[in-house]
């Protein structure tokens, strides 16, 4: 497994279901403000920035705030969201992650995480995986929202490998943008049709080990 020497990591949807309770906060938000907000609205919000989200749901109102408000409604939304994830265990780990990690370890492989989340090592923390990560690059490190490829860069450079060396954990499009960007192959977590440009798309790591990661980018 020479040719993989890292393995960089999306948070939400990837690691474990964060997506939940983004959704209950904007919702909540979203009835604050007397805007009618679906799941299938919150898809439109999977990853992008929490800026960008706010404006996405004002746009399907058909409102505006004041910069003001505007920043005072992204706070709420946060500390709703945080309300939600502090209750998170370790169950909520993804099916297969645990196992993944370990075997990515034994193998001796760099494992990074390459999260747009400012909550991740809160997230980790709770879940009590943070020590399986030699690096962690998230919302607090970087500037650029993906799909630049800032994040998985920055996640190379931390585990000390190349970009060609490394492989991208992604369930969103523009993180699998983001991975192609910087150069880097990328497994797709999800369904095929929305990150076809993956290199391979898996539905999750319950079925999936490190050997049939070797397989299919060998």
């Amino acid at each position: 497994m020479s040719t993989i020497k890292a393995c960089l990591f999306d948070l939400d949807g990837v690691i474990v279901d964060t997506a939940k309770y983004h959704f209950l906060a904007w919702k909540r938000l979203a009835d604050e403000l007397g805007i009618n907000f679906t799941e299938d609205d919150n898809e439109k919000l999977k990853g992008v920035s929490r800026v960008r989200s706010l404006e996405i749901i004002l746009e399907l109102g058909g409102k505006t705030l004041s910069e003001e408000d505007f920043n005072s409604f992204m706070t709420k939304k946060n500390d709703w969201y945080l309300e939600y994830v502090d209750q998170m265990k370790e169950d909520e780990i993804l099916p297969g992650v645990l196992d993944f990690l370990k075997a990515l370890k034994a193998e001796g492989v760099k494992v990074a995480l390459g999260s747009a989340s400012k909550n991740a090592m809160r997230i980790l923390n709770l879940l009590n995986i943070t020590d399986y990560f030699d690096a962690i690059i998230d919302g607090t490190s970087v500037s650029a929202a993906k799909p630049d490829p800032e994040v998985f860069l920055k996640g190379a450079e931390a585990t000390g490998t190349t970009p060609a060396e490394c492989v991208v954990f992604e369930d969103a499009e523009a993180g699998v943008e983001a991975a192609i960007n910087g150069g880097m192959r990328v497994v797709g977590i999800g369904e095929e049709e929305a990150l076809g440009k993956a290199n391979i798309v898996v539905p999750g790591f319950a079925n999936f080990s490190v050997e049939d990661l070797k397989k299919a980018l060998a």
